[in-house]
């Protein structure tokens, strides 16, 4: 059955609430573990009302961050080219530093 944006919020809300408790945490300990004002905690746990932000740092408090990236997982891939274009798009490529300038370096002594 589809959800409603309301009903998601809602879900989440309760959710987020039900994991505070059995932490054991007041919510004004659950703000301050999150870094976000008490007001905000209460907000997101009453209308499930929060920036993107503060539900990560949320996320982050009440140990759940792991479950963030399955959010939005990637579409299947169309064909087999496009699986190897996915897979390539997700190796990061090397940092490589700039070579230091020669007028930065101290006089050899």
């Amino acid at each position: 059955m589809l959800q409603t944006p309301s009903e998601i919020l809602q879900e989440l809300a309760g959710r987020i609430k039900a994991r505070r408790v059995a932490l054991g945490w007041p919510q004004l300990e659950a703000a301050k573990r999150a870094g976000v004002a008490y007001r905000t905690w209460r907000r997101l746990e009453t209308e499930g009302q929060a920036s993107l932000e503060d539900m990560v740092k949320a996320a982050v408090a009440l140990r759940c961050e792991a479950a963030l990236g399955a959010l939005f997982p990637l579409p299947a891939a169309s064909s087999l080219d496009a699986l190897l274009a996915q897979q390539v798009a997700r190796v990061p490529t090397p940092r490589v530093r700039a070579p230091r300038s020669r007028s930065a370096r101290p006089p050899s002594p």
